[in-house]
């Protein structure tokens, strides 16, 4: 199953059901009517602010966009079933896509926090565009070292490390010294 197309279809979805232009959408999430287009036909693979954006124009958590049953009670992820990847971009033209992210709680409805297990490829071009949203990230290294940018300080992150910062900081992750990483990451966006 291709996710990064449910998500599409599902922004969709939603902002017909409330019955909101595409004219309306825009002003609301500060994207443009051609940004928000793109990604509902999934042409463009986007990364989490405008994600973000959108979840809180649309009145909905960002979950929302990632949810697969109405279950309320508790959600299990097992190793073993986690395969079905949400690719985001890293806002670089010549590298649409470095990280691979592997929800770990898309059967749990009515969620605060996005836990992820996500596979960060090296990349070549390190002149990165930061990005900042409302919320919090906690960050854990499985595999690998990770670089945080993180407003004007940057992070080297080992195995077993982490971090936890407030989103509104500009931010960018990415693996350090051209080898991939593997992290646990939480994101927390409020309403």
């Amino acid at each position: 199953m291709d996710t990064t197309k449910v998500v599409g279809e599902k922004i969709k979805t939603l902002r017909e059901s409330k019955q909101i232009t595409l004219e309306q959408l825009a002003e609301r999430s500060g994207l443009t009517e051609e940004q928000i287009v793109r990604i509902e036909e999934n042409r463009n693979i986007p990364s989490l602010a405008p994600l973000i954006k959108i979840a809180r124009a649309l009145g909905v958590r960002l979950g929302t966009f990632l949810d697969d049953n109405n279950d309320t009670g508790p959600s299990v992820c097992r190793k073993r079933e986690v395969k079905d990847t949400i690719s985001f971009s890293n806002n670089s033209v010549d590298a649409r896509k470095h990280m691979n992210y592997y929800s770990l709680a898309n059967s749990k409805t009515e969620r605060h926090m996005e836990p992820f297990i996500i596979d960060i490829a090296p990349v070549k071009d390190m002149d990165f565009i930061m990005s900042s949203h409302e919320g919090e990230e906690f960050i854990m290294v499985l595999e690998g070292v990770l670089e945080i940018s993180y407003g004007k300080t940057t992070y080297i992150l080992e195995e077993g490390d982490s971090i936890y910062y407030d989103s509104i900081v500009p931010h960018h992750v990415h693996s350090y010294e051209g080898k991939p990483a593997r992290i646990l990451a939480v994101v927390y966006s409020p309403l």
